[in-house]
C-alpha cells in the first residue's frame, strides 16, 4: 500500500470516527440531561463517554491501518474501510448500551429520591387513625389482602 492510499484511509477513517463521535455526543447529552434533571452532570457524563469512544475507535483505526489487506491500493483501502465501518458500528452499539445503562441508573436514583421525599411528606401529614389490614403492619398498607386466603396479595 502506498503512502497516499495509507493517508487517504487514515483521513477517511478519522473523519468517520469524529462524525460518529459528534452524533453520540449530541444525542447522548440530550438523553442524559433529561433523565436526571441536572444538565451539567448529564453533559459531563456524555463527554466522558464520548472521549472513551474516540480513544477506542482511533486506537482501533491505528491498529487496523497496519494490517495488510487486499492486493492493491484501492482494494486495500476499501477493505480496511469496510472493516473500520463494522468495528465502528460495534463500538457505537457498545457506547449506546453504556449511555442507556447510565440513564437507567439515573432514573432509578431519581425514583428512589422521589420515593424518600414522598415518604417524608407522608410522615409530616396529620396523623389519622387507620385500622391496619390484617396481616400487614403500619398505618399505610400498600395493598389489601386477597379475599380467598386472608393473606397479603401476591402477583404469582
Amino acid at each position: 500500500m502506498t503512502t497516499e492510499a495509507y493517508l487517504a484511509f487514515l483521513a477517511v477513517g478519522i473523519a468517520l470516527v469524529l462524525i460518529d463521535g459528534q452524533i453520540i455526543y449530541r444525542s447522548g447529552r440530550g438523553y442524559l440531561e433529561n433523565s436526571y434533571g441536572d444538565a451539567a452532570a448529564g453533559a459531563s457524563m456524555t463527554r466522558l463517554v464520548t472521549v472513551l469512544f474516540h480513544l477506542v475507535t482511533l486506537g482501533l483505526l491505528a491498529l487496523l491501518s497496519t494490517i495488510p489487506l487486499g492486493d492493491g491500493d484501492l482494494p486495500g483501502v476499501v477493505g480496511r474501510l469496510g472493516v473500520l465501518l463494522l468495528v465502528l458500528a460495534l463500538v457505537h452499539a457498545i457506547t449506546l448500551a453504556l449511555l442507556g445503562r447510565m440513564r437507567g441508573e439515573q432514573v432509578g436514583e431519581a425514583a428512589v429520591a422521589n420515593r424518600r421525599i414522598s415518604a417524608r411528606e407522608a410522615d409530616r401529614m396529620p396523623t389519622t387513625t387507620v385500622t391496619p389490614v390484617p396481616g400487614q403492619d403500619g398505618r399505610n398498607p400498600d395493598v389489601s389482602p386477597s379475599l380467598e386466603n386472608r393473606a397479603p396479595y401476591s402477583a404469582s
